[in-house]
């Protein structure tokens, strides 16, 4: 028997084109949390945080755009890809935590909607293309492809732009050693109904929120420079954050797995989102621990952030879109791979999808 499955029918991104390395932030003045000046050489610093966090550089965008414009930049490669009419989509999900940003302020712009200031310059006349935001910290994106799936299966609708896009370089606090995890960039994603006689493209999902004792691991703050005594920034507990996601993400996955009987062995690739690569790598190795297997696959889990940086809900879509078009070397999804798409972020929230090409 037949039934409708949601497939991804295209892909886009937008990376930007500032390449900010370790070695710029050795002029920055870092302070501790409690105000005190930072008193390590800056050098000392970057060459602790590429050991820990694996990132060599990350991309910033320039001056004169904001989050909703890299969002439109991915979106129209996602549909250009898919080759759909725009005026067809049923839904455009935009995935962010910060709407834009204005160059030289940390305030946030959210009204209207980063989802209809999309479809605005995407220039769609059809009223029914029903534009919304989801800010859902890191994992947005894959939440979002999370609704998309119920939004196709339900039969309400038969195609959806999905986005992720975060500007987190105006958000971080120049004066606190994690702002140099944070990056830029947008991916996007056109899901469309598929009716076939076996399961093809998201398989399963399983989604989390943790708010009762992690709610506080990411957060808005004031800068660790106490003289700048107003503008809020994007705060981490980091410590508390790698210990959560290695408890709880890997465990998630294989909910995820068991609830749709797959096996460990058949997943070709684990897309998650790209936070820390370090942590990323023993979050895959606790995940296949939990199957009493020793080594996961060579290739299984590839890795954009040495040199893209946490660039929030957009490190998925983004990673997923550099595979699809072979910009990854050594990595390909080919027809009939099952894969995992995986994140975790504020909230404390944690999501996985397991969708076979």
């Amino acid at each position: 028997m037949s039934a409708i499955y949601s497939i991804i029918t295209g892909s886009g991104k937008y990376i930007p084109k500032k390449v900010v390395r370790n070695e710029d932030f050795h002029s920055n003045v870092f302070y501790e949390n409690n105000g005190e000046k930072v008193k390590k050489d800056n050098r000392i610093i970057t060459d602790k945080f590429e050991e820990i966090t694996t990132i060599a550089e990350r991309r910033h965008v320039t001056e004169d755009l904001l989050t909703s414009d890299i969002a439109f930049f991915a979106a129209e490669e996602a549909i250009k890809a898919a080759g759909i009419n725009k005026e067809e989509l049923d839904y455009i999900i935009v995935a962010h935590n910060f709407g834009d940003v204005n160059h030289g302020s940390s305030r946030v712009d959210i009204l209207p909607s980063l989802a209809a200031r999309v479809k605005h310059k995407l220039k769609i006349e059809n009223p029914f293309a029903v534009a919304y935001d989801l800010p859902f910290g890191c994992p947005g994106w894959v939440q979002a492809v999370i609704q998309a799936d119920y939004y196709i299966k339900s039969g309400d609708a038969k195609k959806i732009l999905v986005i992720g896009a975060d500007v987190l370089s105006r958000i971080s606090d120049p004066h606190d050693r994690d702002s140099m995890i944070y990056a830029d960039g947008a991916g996007a994603v056109i899901m469309e109904a598929k009716e076939s006689e076996t399961p093809i493209g998201v398989l399963g999902h399983v989604s989390r929120s943790d708010t009762l004792i992690h709610s506080q691991m990411l957060y808005m703050g004031k800068s660790y420079n106490q003289e700048n005594k107003d503008d809020l920034y994007l705060k981490m507990n980091g410590r508390k954050l790698y210990q959560y996601a290695l408890e709880n993400v890997p465990a998630a996955i294989k909910l995820c797995l068991d609830k749709k009987g797959v096996d460990i062995k058949d997943i070709k690739k684990v897309l998650i989102h790209q936070a820390n690569g370090k942590m990323d790598d023993a979050i895959l190795k606790r995940l296949y621990a939990l199957y009493n297997i020793d080594e996961a696959p060579e290739g299984v889990m590839p890795m954009s952030i040495s040199w893209l940086g946490n660039s929030s809900v957009a490190t998925v879509p983004t990673l997923l879109d550099l595979i699809l078009k072979g910009e990854m070397d050594g990595h390909a999804i080919n027809n009939g791979d099952t894969i995992v798409l995986t994140s975790v972020g504020a909230g404390m929230n944690i999501n996985a999808v397991i969708y076979k090409a």
